[in-house]
């Protein structure tokens, strides 16, 4: 078993305002917290990975095909792989939550947003 407390995982600002930490992968899928400060923006962004998530803290608002589908804390959600899609806080409070990704997405390449 395979143990990562995230207070141990140094987090990466993918882009502004943006922080991602990845914690535990196994071989079939990978788990990564995320903050998200207000006002920052997700950029819309494509991997071939499946990627569910929880928020457990603000509300975050998808841009997913030209819709807007809005999460608060307590939502979960799930976006098929290949899918463009984008987030932005638009609150006033921090979005924080996990995604969990399949296949594992372990070493994402922040800056070739449509490949990672």
């Amino acid at each position: 078993m395979e143990r990562v407390p995230l207070a141990d995982v140094e987090a990466t600002e993918a882009v502004g305002g943006v922080h991602l930490s990845q914690l535990a992968a196994g071989t079939e899928m990978s788990v990564q917290h995320f903050r998200i400060e207000p006002g920052a923006t997700v950029p819309e962004h494509s991997h071939p990975h499946e990627q569910t998530g929880y928020v457990t803290a603000g509300t975050l608002t998808f841009l997913v095909d030209g819709e807007e589908c809005v999460v608060e804390a307590g939502d979960s959600y799930a976006i098929p792989g290949d899918e463009p899609h984008g987030a932005e806080n638009r609150g006033d409070e921090p979005v924080e939550g996990v995604d969990i990704f399949a296949p594992p997405r372990v070493d994402p390449d922040w800056d070739g947003r449509d490949e990672g």
